[in-house]
């Protein structure tokens, strides 16, 4: 089975992080520009959390707020349940449907963020390697339940 190690290794480097001090517009522009649905809030060198279009659309739009004057850290999700390097595929997918989550920070042993797993990054794995994929994950993922997912 897979592991988080060899899905981030398959995976160009991070390039979407953002201050969580930044403007929620700024953060949307760079969503713009990295073409990707989330950014990683980063202050310096410590993991604050992800900005995606749902919290966008969920905590400003909805909110009556402005992406001009929110900040990123007003808005993004702070609490994403956590991988770590050797945890396999089939571990994510479970984080992910018991979560309801569309992101999975992953660490290493150092406790510093090594990268984020996606609900993508699953299902493109699923999809490549369907003979080491047990068929019940690969209905779990083709099933997903979108309701009250970040």
């Amino acid at each position: 089975m897979r592991t988080v190690k060899e899905i981030l290794a398959g995976k160009p480097k991070a390039f979407n992080t953002i201050s969580p001090h930044a403007l929620v517009i700024d953060a949307l522009n760079m969503l713009n520009t990295v073409n990707l649905s989330y950014l990683v809030v980063m202050d310096g060198d410590s993991y604050q959390g992800i900005f995606s279009e749902r919290d966008y659309s969920r905590n400003v739009i909805l909110k009556g707020r402005t992406s001009s004057s929110a900040t990123v850290q007003e808005v993004m999700t702070r609490d994403l349940p956590i991988v770590e390097l050797s945890d396999t595929l089939e571990h994510c997918i479970h984080m992910i449907n018991m979560h309801k989550t569309r992101y999975l920070p992953a660490y290493d042993a150092d406790r510093n963020l090594a990268g984020i797993i996606t609900i993508h990054d699953l299902l493109r794995r699923v999809l490549t390697n369907k003979d080491g994929v047990n068929a019940s994950l690969t209905e779990q993922l083709i099933s997903y339940d979108e309701k009250g997912i970040y």
